[in-house]
């Protein structure tokens, strides 16, 4: 999900939106559904084998092997992520503040900032 608009680009990712992925024991040659907003339904069905390549080539194997189309009347919002990060960014500087050597605490502050940072772009 989180690379879903990077993966296809936005001229898809505007009108369609991965729910699920029914895969092999391989994890390979899997089934991926897409939640397509109605009146879209044909620029998907043309855009399948695009969509494929895309993320397949994302993956670097035949990750997946068929789209299945289900329609939706509207786009579901999907929940920020930062509140989420917020939190656990706030948990993490609990743990980090228990630490007692300088440095390790020091560098562990920063990593846990330059990762708050690279979410949030």
């Amino acid at each position: 999900m989180d690379n879903w608009a990077k993966i296809v680009g936005r001229d898809v990712s505007d009108f369609c939106y991965p729910i699920k992925i029914k895969i092999n024991k391989d994890v390979d040659n899997g089934i991926l559904i897409l939640n397509v907003i109605h009146g879209n339904e044909l620029k998907i069905e043309y855009d399948k084998q695009k969509i494929l390549d895309k993320i397949n080539s994302f993956f670097g194997y035949n990750y997946i092997k068929e789209i299945k189309l289900k329609i939706t009347q509207e786009n579901v919002q999907i929940k920020p992520v930062g509140l989420d990060l917020k939190k656990k960014e706030d948990k993490f500087n609990e743990k980090i503040n228990k630490v007692k050597n300088h440095n390790l605490k020091n560098s562990l502050v920063k990593l846990v900032k330059a990762y708050g940072v690279k979410k949030f772009k």
